[in-house]
C-alpha cells in the first residue's frame, strides 16, 4: 500500500508560479506510475498529467501543455508538478494518484479508475 501526501498549493497571481509535490511512502515508489488530477467546485476531477515509472515517459492534458512539467524523483519518493503561466481556470484541487495497472497503463492513463490510491488533495487558486 502506498500514502500519498501533498503539498506546494496556494494563491497566486495570473501568471505566477507553482511547484506541488507529492511524498509516497514504501519502498516500491519506482512500481508506480504517476498522476496528476485536478477538481474544480462542481466540476469532475479531470486529468492534468502523468509519468511513467522511469519518469521516462510524460503526458499533458491539452489545457496545460506547455505550461506544467511533469517530474518524478524515484531516491525521493517523489513526484512533483511544476506549473507556470498559471490562469483562473487552474484554480482546483490538485490531487496525486499511484497506479500499479501495467503496461495498459498507457493506454488508460488519463483516466482516475487506473489509479490505485490518491492523495488527500492540495489547494490552487489562481486570482486574475
Amino acid at each position: 500500500q502506498v500514502q500519498l501526501v501533498e503539498s506546494g498549493g496556494g494563491l497566486v497571481q495570473a501568471g505566477g508560479s507553482l511547484r506541488l509535490s507529492c511524498a509516497a511512502s514504501g519502498r516500491t515508489f519506482s512500481t508506480y506510475a504517476m498522476g496528476w488530477f485536478r477538481q474544480a467546485p462542481g466540476k469532475e476531477r479531470e486529468f492534468v498529467a502523468a509519468i511513467s515509472w522511469s519518469g521516462g515517459s510524460t503526458y499533458y492534458a491539452d489545457s496545460v501543455k506547455g505550461r506544467f512539467t511533469i517530474s518524478r524523483d524515484n531516491a525521493k519518493n517523489t513526484v512533483y508538478l511544476q506549473m507556470n503561466s498559471l490562469k483562473p481556470e487552474d484554480t482546483a484541487v490538485y490531487y496525486c494518484a499511484a497506479s500499479r495497472y501495467g503496461s495498459s497503463w498507457f493506454r488508460d492513463k488519463e483516466t482516475r479508475s487506473t489509479y490505485d490510491y490518491w492523495g488527500q488533495g492540495t489547494q490552487v487558486t489562481v486570482s486574475s
